[in-house]
């Protein structure tokens, strides 16, 4: 009996970056996981499209299937935008919709993966300002999980101090939070972006670190990204989640 196929599904972009991040996140996934069928759709920009992906891998007979949103948060295209297309789309097949990616401890490891990559060693960190700059939503729970998840990285990590920022419907902006650590004493500021591929708001965080010392890249194909994803394609297989039937 096969696995469920996994579709990863990427919120898309007219910067040809995003998708390539994305497509070397599957390939990723496909190396950890051989025996898998992991295939990837877009909601808009790129293709193939959700419904485009359903449609071949019900063509070759595949039955069930567990759809992956590549988002951090559960915000609007996790509540609303990814389970309307699915249902439209289904076509006969099984999907369980799974999880997003956060919060997960792992993401924060991968955050500081990337800011180490940048050139932040673990003795610099009581010297330096972290700037945790994320997409932007104005959805006030996924707003006050990316605010936990600063208060806890700040109150662990030994961070001089940690301040969420947003590219996009909510404030402070990078730059306003790059400014706010140098005001608190921090030496160094590094920004880290909370963004998975690279893309316009990635580009709007870049240009407001241009005061900052560190600009760590996304967070991309991190191992543990790729860790996290196929947990929760685990966890969408277990019994308690449910799925849209045919």
């Amino acid at each position: 009996m096969h696995a469920p196929a996994l579709v990863v599904i990427a919120h898309g972009s007219r910067d040809p970056r995003h998708a390539a991040t994305v497509h070397a996140l599957v390939e990723s996934v496909r190396a950890l996981r051989p025996g898998l069928r992991v295939e990837t759709a877009f909601l808009e920009f790129t293709f193939p499209s959700v419904p485009a992906a359903l449609r071949r891998l019900a063509a070759e007979g595949v039955r069930d299937v567990v759809a992956q949103p590549l988002l951090l948060s559960h915000a609007f295209h996790a509540k609303s935008d990814i389970p309307a297309v699915l249902h439209k789309a289904r076509g006969g097949l099984r999907i369980r919709q799974a999880e997003v990616l956060g919060p997960s401890p792992l993401l924060r490891t991968a955050l500081e993966r990337r800011l180490a990559e940048a050139g932040v060693r673990r003795a610099e960190r009581s010297r330096t300002g972290v700037v945790l700059a994320a997409a932007g939503s104005s959805d006030p729970a996924a707003l006050a999980v990316i605010e936990r998840l600063a208060r806890d990285w700040q109150s662990t990590g030994g961070w001089q101090a940690v301040l969420p920022a947003y590219a996009s419907a909510s404030l402070p902006r990078t730059e306003d939070a790059v400014r706010e650590l140098r005001a608190r004493g921090a030496e160094r500021v590094a920004v880290a972006p909370y963004v998975l591929a690279p893309g316009f708001l990635p580009d709007r965080i870049a240009a407001g670190a241009a005061e900052a010392e560190v600009l760590a890249g996304v967070l991309g194909a991190a191992p543990e990204v790729t860790r996290l994803l196929l947990r929760r394609y685990e966890q969408a297989l277990l019994p308690t989640s449910a799925a849209l039937g045919a």
